[in-house]
């Protein structure tokens, strides 16, 4: 369910899973690890943030005083933390995070381990928000390197990591190279996934800003309505990336001379967003 994008679904069934752990091995032990950091995978994607940071950190310590700190699946744990902190937006508390876990499993793993670029590309996600941008292309171009010898050309951590690079060579004013490598992580994703998955809205809204950056609009709106509809479908109507997706289609709509439309879709985002803090 997890893979498939349907976050929701997930909640009655881990939270089962978590419940019986503890009552077969109690609640310290290694098991009952796996289904509160799944959960916390699960909330993060609802942005239920607060809800998953006590999921991971209960993880994290179970895990940590069964395995040792230094256990790779120490560091999933801490990979996860930094996503979390990614997705909320706080991107200098998740950096040590993210940089605990590339240490913790380049240890244990070695450096070319497929998990170890998974962790780089993650680190690299964080600093590239921080406008850290030659330290985070450095890890994403070693951690493409790793999964094209592993995977091949067409998996789906090669697609997160041409959008990545993608949305750096954008805020770099490299255009036409971001949309080649947006264009390319999309048609791998929808592959991999297919095309109503929320991870393809990501980059279709990625592409969509790009193409209206360049004053391309037409083509530009059919990839944020498509976005829009698969997160909502994906998340529900309320969820902060609709509002994301809305307000950057109502900008469009604005340049586009579609004023009426334009503070419809802005009100919407607006409505979204105000329900979150």
């Amino acid at each position: 369910l997890q893979k498939q994008g349907r976050y929701a679904e997930t909640e009655p069934i881990l939270r089962e899973a978590i419940a019986l752990a503890e009552d077969l091995f109690g609640p310290e032990h290694l098991e009952v690890s796996v289904p509160l950091n799944n959960l916390g995978v699960s909330f993060k994607y609802l942005a239920r943030y607060a809800e998953a940071e006590q999921l991971y950190h209960r993880a994290l310590e179970i895990t940590q005083n069964a395995l040792g700190p230094d256990h790779p699946e120490v560091a999933t744990i801490y990979h996860n933390l930094g996503g979390l902190e990614h997705a909320a937006g706080n991107y200098s508390r998740g950096e040590p995070f993210a940089r605990l876990s590339v240490k913790i499993r380049k240890r244990a793993l070695g450096p070319d381990h497929p998990d170890v670029a998974a962790d780089m590309a993650a680190l690299a996600a964080i600093l590239d928000r921080q406008n850290k941008f030659a330290e985070a292309r450095r890890l994403y171009r070693r951690a493409l390197g790793i999964f094209e010898r592993i995977y091949g050309p067409e998996h789906y951590e090669i697609a997160v990591n041409l959008n990545n690079l993608a949305a750096i060579d954008q805020a770099q004013g490299r255009h036409a190279q971001a949309e080649q490598l947006y264009r390319r992580a999309l048609a791998i994703k929808e592959k991999c996934l297919g095309s109503d998955h929320p991870d393809v809205a990501f980059t279709l809204n990625n592409l969509a800003v790009l193409l209206k950056s360049r004053r391309r609009y037409l083509e530009a709106e059919p990839f944020y309505r498509r976005a829009i509809e698969v997160f909502e479908h994906a998340y529900g109507p309320e969820h902060p990336n609709v509002a994301v997706c809305l307000e950057n289609y109502g900008q469009l709509l604005r340049q586009m001379k579609r004023a009426a439309e334009a503070r419809e879709y802005k009100q919407r985002a607006a409505k979204i967003l105000a329900q979150q803090k």
